[in-house]
C-alpha cells in the first residue's frame, strides 16, 4: 500500500509543537537539493523535522509557526506553480494548494520570502532556528534578523533571545504515538518481508547485490520508494566490515551472508540485520557463534523497558557475548574481570591516563564487538533524542523505538582464535518499541532462529 497524506497528523504535531513552544515564531526551512553528478540530482528526500510538521515535500520551502502575537501561526512559503516547469519536474501545490491540501494559514511563494519573513519576526521576543545545519540558511536567517534591526526607529524591534527548534522537536519525535507507529509498524513489517524473501532467494554463486535487488524489490513492491539506508549485503569476510557498501561479491557456497537493510515508509526507517548461510545450512561453528549473539539479543531486548538506563541494554548484550567469547575459546579469563578491564580502560582514556594513540588497549571483547548495541530509531534511522542528560544515561519510557543488535566479528585472517571461527560476522538486529508492559519487537516477522532460517530456506529450495 503506497504511503497516502493525512492532514490530521500532522496538525496534531503542530499542535503538540506549539503547545510547548514559547511565544514567538520557529522557522524550519526544507532540505536542499544536491547535484549527484554533472546536471543529474540526487533523489530528493524532505528534512525530517520540515516534513514532521508539514508533510510537505518540495524543496526550497520555509515553514513559519507562530505563537502568540502574530496573525498567521501557520505559514508555509512554497515554490510557485508554472505550468511550463511542471511539464519537466512534476507538479507542484503552489501557495494555494499549501493552503487547500496542506493547511497552512497564510501560504507565498519562495520569492517572497526575504521581504515577507522579516514580517513574522518583527516584534517578537524570540525565534526558533536550528544554527549549524547551512551556512547559507545561517546567513539568511542573520539577514533576516538584521532587516527587522533596522525598523527600529519605525517602531519595531527584533527577536533578542534564539532558541534551537531541536530541543521540543528532538522530544517530539522521541516519543511515539499512534501517528508515528501508524507508518513505523508498516515499515517493519515490509522490511522484514523483504529479508525473508532475500533468504528464500539466495544461493551460491549469485552475487551480493543479487540478493539486494531481491529485498529491495520487496520495499518497492510494497509502497516504499526509498530505503532508510544504503544497504549492507556482505557475504563471507565481507562481513567483519562493519559498514561494509561494495556489495558486488560472489555468494560461496558454505560462507554466511550478513544483510542489513531497511525501507522507509511515511517517512519512518526500519532497521534489521540478519544472517543466514548462502548455501541454506549453518555449519556448526557458524551456529555456534549464531546462537550466542542471538542469546545477547534477546537477553537485551527483555532489557527494553520503562525506567531502565538506555546503556542498560548494551551492558547486558555485551555480559552475555563475553560470556560467550570466552566458552568459544576467543578470549581467556572470568566474563566479569575482562568486561571490567575494558571499563577501566576507557576511564582511563577518557581521564587521559591513557594514550589509544601510544598505549596498546587490553585484549578484551571490544576486539570482536566494537560497536554499541542500540541506537534511537524513527524518521531518521539513527534518530534525535538524547542518550545522555549530564553523567547519566537516558531512561527508556513507553513510545522509544531503538534498535537492539549485538554482532560477533572475527575476521578471516586472525591467528589467535580457533580456527574454526575465522571468517564469520554475526550481527542480529531488531526493532524494538517500549511499551508499559513486555517490549513489543515492531521486527518479529522477520525469522531468526537457526532452525526457523533453515526451514523457510529449505522449503523455498523444494519448490
Amino acid at each position: 500500500m503506497a504511503y497516502e497524506f493525512d492532514p490530521a497528523v500532522f496538525q496534531r504535531r503542530r499542535k503538540r509543537f506549539l503547545k510547548q513552544m514559547e511565544d514567538g515564531v520557529a522557522l524550519i526551512p526544507s532540505a536542499p537539493e544536491f547535484i549527484r553528478n554533472g546536471d543529474v540530482h540526487y533523489d530528493y528526500r524532505q528534512h525530517s523535522d520540515f516534513f514532521y510538521l508539514t508533510g510537505f515535500e518540495e524543496p526550497g520551502s520555509l515553514l513559519v509557526l507562530g505563537k502568540g502575537n502574530v496573525k498567521d501561526e501557520f505559514v508555509l512559503f512554497v515554490p510557485r506553480r508554472d505550468k511550463v516547469m511542471e511539464i519537466w519536474n512534476g507538479r507542484r501545490a503552489g501557495p494555494e494548494g499549501a493552503k487547500a491540501q496542506y493547511g497552512a494559514d497564510a501560504a507565498y511563494t519562495t520569492e517572497e520570502i526575504d521581504a515577507k519573513v522579516p514580517e513574522y519576526l518583527r516584534d517578537q521576543t524570540r525565534a526558533y532556528w536550528h544554527f549549524g545545519e547551512s551556512a547559507a540558511q545561517d546567513a539568511r536567517f542573520t539577514n533576516w534578523l538584521n532587516q527587522v534591526r533596522q525598523m527600529k526607529r519605525a517602531g519595531y524591534n527584533a527577536p533578542l533571545e534564539i532558541l534551537d527548534p531541536s530541543s521540543i522537536l528532538s522530544e517530539l519525535r522521541l516519543i511515539k504515538n499512534n501517528d508515528d507507529l501508524r507508518y513505523l509498524r508498516e515499515s517493519c513489517a515490509i522490511a522484514a518481508e523483504g529479508h525473508n524473501h532475500g533468504m528464500s532467494r539466495t544461493r551460491p554463486g549469485m552475487h551480493e547485490f543479487e540478493v539486494q535487488a531481491e529485498i529491495e524489490y520487496v520495499f518497492r513492491k510494497r509502497g516504499c520508494h526509498r530505503n532508510g539506508y544504503g544497504s549492507i549485503v556482505a557475504g563471507g569476510d565481507n562481513a567483519n566490515i562493519l559498514h561494509y557498501h561494495e556489495n558486488n561479491a560472489a555468494l560461496e557456497d558454505g560462507d554466511l551472508l550478513l544483510v542489513d537493510a531497511g525501507c522507509e515508509y511515511g517517512y519512518y526507517s526500519a532497521d534489521i540485520t540478519r544472517v543466514w548461510p548462502v548455501n541454506g545450512k549453518f555449519s556448526e561453528p557458524q551456529a555456534e557463534v549464531y546462537n550466542w549473539v542471538l542469546k545477547a539479543q534477546k537477553a537485551a531486548i527483555d532489557m527494553c523497558k520503562p525506567g531502565v538506563g538506555f546503556r542498560e541494554v548494551h551492558n547486558k548484550a555485551v555480559e552475555v557475548l563475553t560470556e560467550g567469547m570466552v566458552d568459544m575459546g576467543l578470549l581467556k579469563g572470568e566474563p566479569s574481570e575482562i568486561i571490567a578491564t575494558q571499563k577501566q580502560w576507557e576511564d582511563d582514556v577518557q581521564a587521559k591516563r591513557k594514550d589509544p594513540a601510544k598505549d596498546k588497549a587490553p585484549r578484551t571483547y571490544r576486539e570482536f564487538y566494537m560497536h554499541n548495541t542500540s541506537h534511537w530509531l524513527g524518521m531518521d534511522v539513527h534518530d534525535v533524542g538524547d542518550y545522555r542528560h549530564g553523567d547519566k544515561w537516558v531512561k527508556l519510557q513507553p513510545g522509544c523505538v531503538l534498535t537492539v543488535e549485538p554482532g560477533l566479528y572475527i575476521a578471516r585472517d586472525r591467528k589467535d582464535v580457533p580456527g574454526r571461527f575465522r571468517g564469520i560476522g554475526i550481527r542480529i538486529e531488531d526493532d524494538v518499541l517500549v511499551t508499559n508492559g513486555k517490549p513489543e519487537v515492531l521486527t518479529r516477522a522477520c525469522v531468526k532462529g537457526v532452525q526457523e532460517i533453515e526451514a523457510l530456506m529449505a522449503e523455498a529450495r523444494s519448490v
